[in-house]
């Protein structure tokens, strides 16, 4: 078990930001995850106090990263322009939120799936795929501050080469629809080294997105979201149908990120999720 004081996270709006989709709450101070082949279960215990289910090392080579630990999200929402009263609300309303760093194979395959589709719908598919060719994972026994996890099994988000075999019938039954073939293209290229994670993330941000967009099925929006939430390229800014309806109505059809160079990311998350949920919570 590690612990550590974070002072800009909340583990349910994390979970509910649309960015991942295998984090889930347990409780009102407990959530999982599956990630990287390894379950995560994160425990608040205090006043921006947490303890995490894994050693040290663990924590410090893949959940530092994975949740941006190093980065000073107090010092962001100070950045923003004083004047912008719709962002300043969506980032006080979605404090907490931070971006995930996560798996680039995953990642890809889980926003060509988001196309057109609910969070729900991909989670559903995610999970389908998973249990299809990833490996199985078996919930640990786990004390203390923790809850008993929710199943007892998980399985990884399988490999290139493990989605490449997978028979393309087998894939089209995980709800898919029309993007199997674009899911099936991605997977090929991954397995056969034609993309390589470790070389992409050496690529300028228009080089990554030139290679991205490339790639069939992969338009605009799903490059943006896989630069921001695989490569952790804070400054690209994905438009989907909830941002360009905020847009319209707050910013004459376009919101400048200029000023936001390197967070541009950050803020389309917080307006993302106050806009799903502000009528809400």
């Amino acid at each position: 078990m590690v612990t550590a004081k974070i002072p800009f996270l909340d583990l349910a709006k994390v979970a509910d930001s649309g960015q991942a989709f295998r984090i889930k709450v347990i409780d009102s101070t407990h959530a999982e995850l599956v990630a990287f082949g390894r379950y995560l279960q994160i425990a608040k215990t205090g006043p921006e106090e947490f303890a995490f289910s894994c050693s040290q090392d663990e924590f410090d080579t893949i959940w530092k990263a994975y949740f941006d630990l190093d980065r000073d999200y107090e010092s962001i929402v100070k950045s923003i322009n004083k004047n912008d009263k719709y962002l300043l609300s969506a980032a006080q309303f979605g404090k907490g939120i931070r971006i995930l760093r996560q798996d680039v194979f995953e990642t890809t395959i889980s926003y060509i799936i988001s196309q057109r589709r609910s969070i729900p719908s991909i989670t559903t598919s995610v999970e389908r795929i998973s249990r299809l060719c990833g490996n199985k994972i078996v919930a640990p026994k786990l004390s203390g501050p923790f809850e008993k996890p929710l199943c007892s099994e998980y399985y990884a988000f399988p490999d290139p080469r493990q989605l490449n075999d997978l028979p393309f019938e087998e894939l089209e039954n995980t709800g898919v629809g029309y993007r199997a073939p674009y899911i099936s293209g991605a997977a090929r290229d991954f397995a056969e080294g034609k993309l390589v994670p470790a070389s992409l993330s050496l690529l300028s941000d228009d080089e990554l997105y030139k290679v991205l967009t490339s790639m069939y099925g992969v338009g605009t929006k799903v490059a943006n979201c896989i630069m921001l939430f695989g490569f952790a390229r804070t400054g690209r800014f994905p438009v989907d149908v909830w941002i360009q309806r905020i847009e319209d109505k707050y910013y004459g059809g376009h919101f400048d990120c200029t000023p936001y160079p390197g967070t541009a990311g950050i803020m389309q998350q917080f307006m993302f999720f106050y806009e799903r949920r502000k009528d809400f919570l």
